[in-house]
């Protein structure tokens, strides 16, 4: 089922946490966050959304931390109801990818939870000060094609971000599966 995310509580400060990676190190907030910014991406291995975007993604992430910004993603999906899910196979897609990034696992499901994360992919871009400034969508496009001339708006709001410290005002939700919580 599609979800989608609320608007953007500008200035809402980052949640910490402590999360293992894929790569084997345990990450912290302090430890991703970029001297001009920050982009916690919450992502995972099996929502067709995200299978659409992953490519343009990475590229996103992989530029943008040309500019100063940190970046890292986190799966919070229930990996027994999910099994794509499950921290090997986050592991493989991490590799596979070749995620300039943490891949990080949320095997709680606190971390999402302390975001208010609704959807994958879900973007939260934050200022030096860690302060939220974007939560939006990845770019105009809703299709598998990336057109030359496609609005990319995550990418460009982290670049106002990191020049200014500030987000747009104008910001397009993003749309995708809803995190897989694990039973109560």
């Amino acid at each position: 089922m599609a979800a989608i995310p609320p608007v953007c509580d500008f200035n809402r400060p980052a949640p910490n946490f402590t999360l293992k990676a894929t790569n084997g190190r345990s990450y912290n907030y302090s430890d991703i966050a970029g001297q001009k910014g920050t982009l916690i991406m919450f992502i995972c291995n099996h929502c067709p959304f995200v299978l659409k975007v992953i490519d343009r993604i990475t590229r996103e992430a992989s530029e943008l931390q040309l500019y100063g910004i940190g970046v890292a993603a986190i799966c919070s999906n229930d990996p027994i109801s999910y099994p794509s899910d499950s921290f090997e196979n986050m592991a493989t897609m991490a590799i596979e990818r070749k995620f300039s990034f943490p891949y990080l696992h949320d095997a709680d499901q606190s971390v999402a939870r302390e975001y208010d994360a609704i959807c994958t992919p879900d973007f939260f871009g934050f200022n030096a000060e860690g302060k939220l400034q974007y939560r939006g969508r990845l770019d105009a496009s809703r299709s598998e094609a990336d057109p030359a001339d496609v609005d990319r708006d995550l990418f460009e709001a982290m670049k106002l971000i990191s020049a200014t410290g500030q987000g747009p005002r104008d910001q397009i939700p993003s749309m995708g599966c809803s995190i897989k919580w694990k039973a109560a």
